[in-house]
């Protein structure tokens, strides 16, 4: 691929230089900033992509975006905007196949940088994601945050993992007490009933997956900047406490996905804080929030532990396990480069993270991944689950 914006911003399929099998697409986007792509394939093989977009992370510009890949298309079409609110930054927006012909899409509100006044919004479309219903909240507590879908389990029940951003009275949020929690539904999203991971704090973007029976795995970014967590559960609700696996975490999101054969492949960055001295302060470039009201101290830490942000945003990698996430193979790099992170002012350009990946398997075996690209982008790559194995 070229680095000529003009050329690439199109959203158009081109094999990878030097790589024949995989196909790379840089979707089109009206927008300065784009970020936390996640990725959905209809029944009828249309591949969505949702992710935000606007000036700057935090700022109320901010809103959704959708674009559509159509089945035996080689072209992502020109992305659509879903959400407008001018009060407040909307984010990491997720779609959800409820099974009763509704498509949901789910995303965050919040104010300005402060996380932890951010509730949950929906939309809801009947036709494929064409056309979309009234917004409504969909989990009005403050500081509840999503990225990962919900999960249908066998019983038919819906499991829908969070994270909460949680702060003291005076606080700025900086991410130091956050935990992990999931809502299940028993009447198609009705009423939801709250449950929280035990010892989950530094552990967010729950990632559950359903493996063989009644089992789940649901795996962790962490906000220490130290490694993948991963916990376990049989009912969704019951989850054992999170334990680190061998996998370094940079306190960005993954996401994993259970293959047609039974693996589990994930995408991620494979570093993490050892070594790294730099640290970044401010989380969202400053930016000026109205109802913030005195002076905010900044987050207490919790049990000597703080959030550690700037460990570099690359490489990003794939990675497969055969045994349910107790132990993975050798990744492979998507991308390369030095993942510079210490800004997210995009109109400078200076940002050059590969971050937030989504990853699906195709109808057709095919890997569909998407992720940020230096905050300018989305970046789309479809390749076999061979490939990783060079």
């Amino acid at each position: 691929m070229t680095s000529s914006p003009e050329a690439l911003f199109d959203g158009q399929l081109r094999p990878r230089d030097g790589d024949p099998k995989r196909l790379d697409a840089l979707l089109p986007s009206p927008c300065v900033q784009n970020h936390a792509a996640n990725l959905h394939q209809r029944p009828d093989g249309d591949l969505l992509c949702v992710w935000f977009g606007g000036t700057q992370e935090g700022v109320p510009d901010i809103s959704i975006y959708l674009s559509r890949l159509p089945a035996g298309a080689a072209c992502w079409q020109t992305p659509v905007k879903l959400s407008d609110d001018d009060t407040r930054s909307e984010q990491n927006p997720i779609l959800f196949d409820t099974g009763t012909g509704e498509l949901w899409l789910i995303y965050t509100a919040q104010l300005s940088g402060h996380q932890n006044t951010a509730f949950v919004r929906k939309r809801v479309s009947r036709d494929d994601g064409h056309s979309w219903g009234p917004i409504e909240t969909l989990f009005a507590e403050p500081g509840t945050f999503v990225r990962q879908p919900p999960v249908v389990l066998a019983n038919g029940d819906w499991v829908c993992p969070v994270f909460h951003c949680r702060t003291r009275p005076g606080e700025r949020w900086v991410g130091n007490d956050d935990i992990s929690a999931v809502l299940v539904s028993s009447d198609q999203g009705v009423s939801w009933q709250s449950h929280e991971v035990p010892q989950s704090v530094g552990c967010v973007h729950m990632n559950v997956v359903r493996l063989d029976g009644d089992e789940l795995v649901a795996l962790y970014r962490s906000r220490w900047a130290d490694r993948i967590y991963l916990s376990r559960s049989r009912d969704g609700r019951r989850w054992s406490a999170p334990e680190p696996t061998p996998l370094p975490n940079n306190n960005s999101s993954i996401q994993c996905t259970r293959l047609a054969d039974g693996r589990l492949a994930m995408v991620y960055n494979p570093i993490n804080a050892e070594g790294i001295t730099q640290r970044r302060t401010s989380l969202y470039d400053d930016i000026e929030d109205s109802e913030a009201h005195g002076e905010l101290t900044e987050q207490a830490a919790v049990d000597g532990k703080r959030a550690f942000w700037g460990v570099p945003r690359a490489p990003m990698s794939l990675v497969l396990s055969a045994d349910g996430g107790r132990s993975w193979g050798p990744c492979r790099d998507l991308e390369t480069g030095d993942g510079y992170c210490m800004t997210n002012d995009s109109a400078s350009r200076a940002n050059r993270e590969y971050s937030y990946p989504s990853i699906v398997q195709g109808a057709d075996g095919a890997l569909h991944i998407a992720f940020t690209r230096f905050r300018q982008c989305i970046q789309y790559s479809r390749v076999a689950p061979s490939w990783v194995e060079g």
